[in-house]
């Protein structure tokens, strides 16, 4: 089975609210953590039909700080799934509240594995990508898994393909 990253599409509009602000009035960066989590954790349950689980954070940029009273939309959507991982790119937009232009201020990556009900990781469907952005991130997705492999000490530096054909090594 394969699916489009849009299947997965998952959008949340909020407020930043003061309680969830530090002392320069911006958001917490850990409360927009949890929230990119939760966002990313839906779209990888909508794409695998599975529990899931984060099993890395793999980037996370904060562009630009989101101030109290901001309206933020975090759109999140699987961007390539291996054999039970999925790759979730996110993004974090800003609306101006009287414009509505919206801004991005931050993104991020995460890695999620689909699991039966005992935990053991399960087999997900394939991603098919559509648009340019979607077929960039998707191509950009397995470089990234074999840098992570190379640094978590889980793949020889030799066996990575896609790196050596980015470096010409």
């Amino acid at each position: 089975m394969v699916k489009t990253p849009k299947e997965s599409l998952t959008t949340i509009t909020d407020i930043v609210l003061p309680g969830e602000s530090n002392p320069l009035n911006n958001l917490f960066g850990g409360e927009l953590l949890a929230r990119m989590d939760r966002a990313c954790s839906i779209a990888a349950q909508r794409h695998s039909r599975r529990i899931v689980v984060t099993a890395s954070v793999n980037h996370v940029a904060f562009n630009k700080a989101v101030p109290v009273g901001s309206v933020i939309t975090i759109e999140a959507k699987v961007s390539r799934a291996f054999k039970s991982s999925m790759e979730i790119y996110v993004d974090v937009w800003i609306e101006d509240r009287e414009s509505q232009e919206r801004t991005k201020a931050n993104e991020g990556i995460y890695t999620f594995v689909a699991v039966d009900t005992t935990g053991t990781p399960v087999q997900v469907p394939q991603v098919r990508p559509e648009t340019d952005l979607e077929k960039e991130r998707f191509e950009g997705a397995l470089r990234r898994k074999q840098l992570s492999l190379i640094l978590s000490g889980k793949m020889d530096p030799k066996n990575a393909t896609e790196l050596k054909a980015l470096f010409g090594n």
